[in-house]
């Protein structure tokens, strides 16, 4: 997928007569038949389906910048992306009506839920101040209930919530989560953790587990790996403190499980106020450099999110 930035004399420009518009979309879908969000050759991706679908809506080549490139089998409820679109394309009723246009075109896993003006300093990936995933895995014997299976990974229980939630306190806050992350050449693994706890699911069976993870970004396969870890703990293969311990680390820990993709949604992306976005966008550009282990030390002003789950 190439993203595209607008150039000098076609500037994004939502309350102009002419030029680019740029428009924030929330998409919701089913990652269970896709191969990621990414646009690949002869694969069916998020992506693909999506710039297909508005390209032939708006009669002009459409390329999307997203807030998280989520992998095969990752859902989202709330993903972010934009786009530069020619004014004229859009219409009377604007950015809104590609709603339901888009509705009789995009297959059934995946919906455009909502669509709006955005701002020119908008940028769904660089503005973006957090997000937030949903990870849900059962421990019932039986697996997970037919009506979630798509969505719920299975584990051999029973789980231990008390000690996954122990070990989840002990990652929190800034750190080098290398022993968590596919490394990318280039891309810096120093993250803010701000939430990861798991709790029951009220109803259903009771044997359902959701996990909360919220960070500033995240890096490729970390949610899934952090997951990956507590459910060790939680099966009694890991003691509480292991999951911290690999901070330390400055490579990929390969003891560390990657939990199913199925059970992973992302539920959300957080933005500050238009006024704002340009001081964001400046901060999440810089990369930060290392931290200290063992105090979470000096960072510099931000952070790229090279890649996501």
């Amino acid at each position: 997928m190439t993203e595209r930035t607008p150039v000098p004399d076609e500037p994004a420009d939502p309350l102009g007569d002419g030029g680019l518009a740029r428009i924030r979309l929330t998409l919701a879908y089913d990652g269970t038949d896709f191969s990621g969000w990414a646009r690949q050759p002869d694969r069916r991706t998020v992506c693909g389906e999506v710039e297909t679908a508005l390209s032939t809506v708006l009669r002009t080549p459409i390329e999307l910048t997203v807030a998280g490139r989520t992998d095969a089998g990752v859902h989202a409820a709330a993903q972010v992306a934009h786009a530069d679109v020619p004014r004229g394309a859009l219409g009377e009723r604007g950015p809104d009506g590609l709603v339901g246009r888009l509705s009789r075109l995009l297959p059934a896993d995946v919906r455009l839920i909502a669509a709006e003006h955005a701002p020119p300093e908008f940028d769904a990936r660089f503005s973006a101040l957090r997000r937030h995933y949903l990870y849900r895995v059962t421990d019932a014997r039986y697996g997970a209930l037919p009506h979630r299976s798509r969505e719920t990974a299975a584990v051999r229980g029973p789980l231990d919530l008390e000690a996954m939630n122990v070990a989840a306190q002990g990652l929190l806050g800034l750190h080098d989560f290398a022993a968590y992350c596919r490394r990318r050449e280039g891309a810096t693994t120093v993250r803010t953790l701000e939430r990861f706890e798991f709790t029951r699911v009220d109803g259903e069976d009771g044997h359902v587990l959701a996990a909360r993870v919220g960070a500033d970004a995240f890096c490729w396969q970390m949610v899934r790996s952090l997951v990956g870890a507590a459910l060790a703990v939680g099966q009694g293969r890991r003691t509480v403190d292991w999951p911290a311990s690999l901070l330390a680390r400055r490579t990929r820990a390969e003891s560390v499980p990657v939990a199913p993709a199925k059970g992973l949604t992302l539920l959300r992306v957080d933005y500050p106020a238009d006024a704002d976005l340009a001081a964001r966008n400046a901060v999440t550009r810089d990369r930060r450099g290392p931290v200290e282990t063992e105090t979470a030390g000096a960072e510099s002003a931000g952070d790229a999110p090279d890649c996501c789950e």
